[in-house]
């Protein structure tokens, strides 16, 4: 069974067993508006908990995207480097950034849930 849990820089990590699907939250694509480039880490890389990942950038601005978990990434999503426009289509589903190889599932439990995230959302208002 997968789980999404979230950050405070409104990054996200669906995980399912021991892999974890990377990517920045529908809150934040909306907020940097149209994605025009997308620099993904290369596979085999591994990152600390909180590290500058992958950097995305808009008509706006360019924005690190930080690992909300450790872990290898074992997969990138070329998809988005060749369309960067789908982080702002479906951010969720198939904008993902990057899969990591989890380094330590527990670090999961730091994170937000669904509800815990749009009550941070709502305090930004």
């Amino acid at each position: 069974m997968s789980q999404t849990r979230y950050t405070k820089d409104h990054e996200y990590v669906r995980v399912d067993g021991d892999i974890g699907i990377v990517g920045i939250s529908d809150h934040a694509q909306t907020q940097l508006g149209d994605v025009v480039f997308v620099e993904l880490p290369k596979v085999g890389v591994k990152f600390a908990k909180g590290a500058a990942a992958a950097v995305v950038e808009s008509v706006k601005a360019a924005s690190d995207v930080y690992t909300p978990v450790s872990g290898e990434v074992i997969e990138v999503n070329g998809a988005v480097e060749a369309q960067p426009g789908l982080i702002n289509e479906d951010a969720l589903s198939k904008g993902w950034l990057m899969k990591i190889r989890l380094a330590d599932a527990g670090e999961v439990d730091g994170l937000m849930d669904e509800t815990a995230y749009q009550a941070f959302l709502a305090t930004l208002a």
